[in-house]
């Protein structure tokens, strides 16, 4: 056979293959996301890079447990500044339903906003005290009647519709955060995981698959959160907020905000 004739028939025969493929195979999931900045990996990431599993949570937990803490109080005004509306300065934006809600009206008032736990403060029963209590890398404002709706319940898919959610779901054990902050809350929860070890006086925050925690130092459900890691990279909003914590407030970083690869790394 010709040399052309040749180079022809291979071309059908791939394309063809590609073409039963793409009829045959299962549908892929998100692409794993990749670091978003490496401009502290030769300094405030330097003992982590290169390890992975419990070497690579162990080094991250000593580097992010170099904290400066801030009191329950002090944690309205420091919302203000980081979460703040990019579009308007006079307003914050509301993590579950991304309403754009004055400063001024923070407090514990229908129509306020107030300081929502990611990590739900009962499971491991912190409370308010500085600490985990306190950390602005998982306290987020948050509309009071909607931050009393998620309660203290564990994070999965499926559910009702939440009145003026901005998408966000529920039902008797989970909530599903809108689409846009689904990735924010995974590393929220993850990055509480690796700071808070046990190794001080908190407790020792674990992830599992369980969407039924209660009061135990545990927080589900970690396949789901994994996966809204990768489906929702971090965003400007995002990482703008994690350089304010850093050189504002707190002096230490989440992590998977600048390297979500970790997720999977750790995970």
């Amino acid at each position: 056979m010709p040399a052309t004739h040749t180079r022809r028939w291979k071309t059908v025969a791939l394309t063809t293959s590609a073409v039963l493929l793409g009829l045959t195979l299962p549908t892929l999931t998100a692409t794993p996301a990749g670091a978003t900045t490496t401009a502290y990996d030769d300094t405030y990431y330097e003992d982590a890079i290169g390890k992975t599993g419990t070497a690579l949570k162990d080094s991250l937990h000593t580097i992010i447990s170099d904290q400066t803490t801030i009191s329950y109080s002090a944690v309205w005004n420091a919302l203000k500044v980081t979460d703040q509306d990019p579009n308007n300065s006079s307003n914050v934006i509301l993590l579950y339903s991304g309403i754009s809600r004055s400063k001024s009206l923070n407090g514990g008032s229908t129509g306020n906003w107030n300081r929502e736990h990611v990590w739900a403060q009962s499971h491991g029963d912190f409370g308010t005290s500085a600490g985990p209590g306190t950390d602005l890398h998982h306290l987020r404002p948050e509309d009071v009647q909607l931050n009393s709706i998620r309660g203290n319940k564990d994070f999965d898919n499926g559910g009702s519709a939440v009145s003026n959610g901005g998408g966000s779901l529920t039902d008797s054990n989970s909530f599903e955060p809108r689409d846009a902050v689904k990735g924010d809350v995974a590393r929220m929860i993850l990055y509480m995981v690796v700071r808070y070890e046990g190794d001080d006086s908190w407790p020792d925050l674990e992830p599992n698959d369980s969407v039924s925690n209660g009061s135990v130092p545990y927080h589900g459900r970690l396949s789901v959160l994994k996966q809204w890691n990768d489906e929702d990279p971090p965003d400007a909003f995002e990482e703008r907020r994690n350089e304010l914590i850093y050189d504002s407030y707190q002096g230490n970083r989440n992590p998977f905000i600048d390297h979500p690869e970790w997720v999977e790394a750790i995970w």
